[in-house]
């Protein structure tokens, strides 16, 4: 028999899970679970053989699994409540809103023995794919940095800032690149059209090799559709741009070469290297379809989701840095928030209040 998955949430991106679960060969059904009658009116014209329930309890008893695609602050208890019930879950980005919570969700999902997977989903992008394997495979030489940005007009959270909103992709993206994690995070952030929340923020990334470094940034308030990390190197230099369907990964073969050790001081100290622009074949897959495969794969197998709890802890991590680093106005060190959980909490009650 193949799994039986809710959808808690049926708005754009709960609709998107509706649609590719209905495809899966190891989904036997699939139900709506939302408390807007309008939405679920909508699937039902497309999907009408979908059991609707308008909450996540009336709907626990005829499912195996939970797919949980509602605003953030949300997330933890309706988890838990799936959990409790043992229930396999996934859970949109970010999986929790403090690393307390998403601790709590780890520890919950361990104790039931159930899979518990974050919808990281650009980790199940061959685009992805290729450029860790470009990064951890040498091929780009010693990285310097990597440039990140991650803009559009909207869409507008009403209960968390653009950094909880948007930042998760990149942050996901970059720890799987790079296979570590940053030690450091310090943050920039404005509100402009929101009153509460910062709707353009930019994002730096330390880690323990101290010439690598990371830089983000978030907006709601931009006139450019933007998806697009660069990572230099000392060999190479990779663009990874999501918009670009055709050339997704460009590989620059160019960079700088330092002079000799006493250059002649009528000379450059440096000279530029220009070699070919190659783009890589990808065999293309939707993202989120290798994802949800993956999840009901996890559910049926009973083993555990490349993207798990704690692949879902350590982005949180980094974002309650980053708030804390908002509110404070400096560098934040990562292992100090883990010798001190309440400022933690502290810092995701100011971004919430």
């Amino acid at each position: 028999m193949g799994l039986r998955v809710a959808v808690v949430g049926c708005g754009y991106w709960g609709s998107k899970h509706a649609r590719v679960l209905q495809t899966l060969d190891e989904v036997e059904q699939v139900v709506h679970v939302d408390g807007r009658a309008d939405r679920l009116n909508g699937l039902s014209r497309a999907f009408p053989n979908a059991p609707c329930f308008p909450t996540l309890q009336a709907a626990l008893p005829a499912v195996d699994a939970v797919v949980i695609a509602t605003p953030p602050t949300t997330h933890v208890p309706l988890a838990l409540s799936a959990l409790a019930a043992g229930k396999h879950v996934l859970v949109e980005k970010p999986l929790a809103t403090t690393t307390a919570d998403a601790r709590r969700l780890v520890v919950a999902a361990a104790e039931a023995d159930r899979a518990l997977m974050v919808g990281h989903t650009f980790e199940y992008n061959p685009a992805v794919w290729k450029l860790r394997e470009l990064v951890q495979g040498g091929d780009l030489g010693d990285v310097y940095y990597i440039n990140t940005a991650r803009l559009n007009l909207g869409l507008y959270q009403s209960d968390v800032n653009v950094v909880m909103d948007l930042a998760p992709h990149d942050l996901s993206i970059i720890n799987h690149v790079l296979g570590q994690r940053p030690s450091a995070v310090e943050a920039w952030g404005s509100c402009h059209a929101h009153r509460r929340f910062e709707d353009v923020a930019y994002l730096r990334l330390y880690y323990e090799d101290s010439r690598l470094a990371a830089n983000i940034h978030v907006s709601w308030l931009d006139p450019c559709k933007v998806r697009r990390m660069t990572v230099v190197g000392s060999k190479k230099m990779a663009v990874y741009d999501d918009l670009a369907v055709e050339e997704r990964i460009r590989i620059h073969d160019k960079g700088v070469q330092l002079g000799v050790d006493e250059p002649d001081l009528t000379q450059p100290p440096m000279s530029y290297r220009y070699g070919d622009i190659t783009v890589p074949f990808l065999h293309f897959e939707e993202p989120l379809a290798v994802q949800d495969r993956h999840f009901a794969r996890c559910a049926l197998e009973g083993t555990r989701p490349r993207t798990d709890g704690e692949n879902g802890l350590a982005v949180v991590e980094v974002l309650e840095g980053v708030e804390l680093s908002l509110r404070q106005a400096r560098r934040v060190e990562l292992a100090e928030l883990r010798e001190d959980p309440s400022q933690l909490v502290s810092a995701a009650m100011a971004v919430q209040g």
